[in-house]
């Protein structure tokens, strides 16, 4: 009988312990559903929207301007933000807020990437906290998924001057 219940309880220790690193795989390489808060990337995505970030781009270096990534956030490595790529390593970026009369540029350095919200005047984003590191990108955002009315891939960017062509 304890044979029995013991043998019970190691199989299904054993079958939670494989599905936890199979999901854990999935959810790692693949990609994940999540669920993103705040205004800063309003009106391309709104608070409570539900997306689909897949994690293939990232391991390939497939990460391109324009593209909405789930990140590390630098300020707080606890929480994820979910910000616009406007520049890639080597690229000339503005760094400045759109209603400073001078602006100013600066590249962004090797192995790093330049982040902005959609949402300029309510969005902390490298302007602030200057160029990310590209290791801190967890994925790339391909699909709204909720609600359902704007279900489908994602806009352009309603800020697309603000990407500097040398």
């Amino acid at each position: 009988m304890l044979r029995n219940v013991l043998g019970k309880t190691f199989r299904l220790l054993g079958y939670t312990v494989q599905y936890g690193c199979i999901a854990h795989c999935a959810f790692e390489y693949l990609g994940g559903i999540v669920v993103c808060s705040g205004p800063s990337m309003e009106p391309t995505i709104q608070n409570s929207d539900i997306v689909f970030s897949e994690s293939l781009s990232r391991h390939f270096y497939g990460i391109r301007k324009g593209d909405i990534v789930i990140v590390k956030s630098p300020n707080d490595p606890k929480s994820n933000i979910c910000k616009r790529v406007i520049g890639l390593e080597g690229d000339k970026v503005c760094t400045s807020n759109p209603s400073d009369f001078l602006k100013s540029h600066s590249y962004v350095p090797k192995g790093h990437v330049w982040l902005e919200g959609d949402n300029l005047r309510n969005s902390t984003d490298s302007r602030c906290y200057g160029p990310v590191p590209y290791g801190l990108i967890r994925g790339r955002i391909c699909l709204k998924i909720w609600p359902l009315n704007d279900f489908g891939f994602l806009r352009a960017s309603p800020n697309g001057h603000r990407f500097i062509d040398d």
